[in-house]
């Protein structure tokens, strides 16, 4: 039987694509300039370059949590329609999107006896998210029930890997994750924060490099040292409103895996708000 599957708007995926392949977003509200959006489908090119240029003249972004009622709002004309849910959340480890929907999936599934919500903690955001459901798509398209596909998707997420840079560091320092002096001596010396997502989906500071030629090749290193190439799923390619950053990214994955698949995607706001215009990553199935 078909059975719905949903992820939210921190996925980057294509809005063609996502329609092309039935895959269904959770809205997520963030700001931009003074007007606080709901954000219900990816968004276009022109509100996304709006957005960054807002964070360079000095906007203060912020983004909001999905209730648990929102979810219950979301689910509900699938469930009148007899069919289950596949649901892939943003990071328990970087919001509580995930305890959201278990709170609503439960509810829901005493309001409707015989249905299934299965909630997936993909442990991962933007490009990880989307490989993810990429691969819940296809799952699907193979004759995977909704729980065999949950269980393949549940291991899968410890092998996803987020290698990015970001240019700014009062982003970071806004979510605490460096100091104030920390902040001011990166920005003076042009110094580029190196993250990822660790295993439990937290985001964690790795490194730093004075430059983004040298963060990028950074990037690169962790990449080549980690991926699987044996894997089926796509490398994705994120920026926030940095595309020359995103191409000596290809270039360089190319060089190592010159016959990769690889995607490119803007980084959603809902992300965006809190790394900053200038952000580059590399999302890949690991070894």
């Amino acid at each position: 039987m078909f059975y719905a599957i949903f992820t939210d708007v921190s996925a980057d995926l294509s809005g063609q694509w996502a329609l092309e392949h039935q895959l269904s977003f959770i809205p997520m509200s963030y700001s931009l300039g003074e007007e606080m959006r709901v954000c219900a489908r990816p968004e276009e090119a022109d509100i996304l370059k709006k957005f960054y240029d807002g964070q360079r003249s000095g906007d203060l972004t912020r983004t909001s949590q999905i209730t648990p009622a929102q979810y219950q709002e979301a689910f509900h004309e699938t469930l009148e329609k007899g069919q289950d849910i596949l649901y892939l959340s943003l990071s328990g480890g970087l919001s509580s999107t995930y305890e959201s929907a278990c709170m609503a999936a439960k509810k829901l599934m005493d309001k409707y006896p015989g249905t299934t919500i299965e909630c997936v903690d993909t442990l991962a955001a933007t490009g990880g998210m989307d490989i993810l459901s990429e691969r819940a798509v296809r799952n699907r398209d193979i004759g995977m029930t909704v729980k065999e596909n949950a269980e393949n998707l549940r291991a899968a997420t410890h092998r996803i890997r987020h290698w990015f840079l970001v240019q700014d560091l009062k982003y970071l320092q806004r979510g605490g994750r460096v100091g104030a002096v920390a902040a001011t001596f990166g920005t003076i010396m042009q110094m580029r924060p190196i993250l990822k997502i660790d295993e439990t989906g937290k985001l964690v500071t790795i490194g730093k490099e004075r430059g983004n030629r040298f963060a990028v090749r950074d990037l690169l290193k962790h990449f080549s040292e980690t991926h699987d190439e044996a894997a089926e799923d796509p490398i994705y390619v994120i920026n926030a409103d940095a595309p020359e950053l995103a191409e000596m990214l290809e270039h360089g994955i190319r060089e190592i895996y010159p016959d990769a698949v690889i995607r490119h995607a803007i980084l959603s706001p809902i992300i965006g708000a809190h790394t900053g215009p200038g952000m580059a990553a590399i999302c890949h199935m690991g070894k």
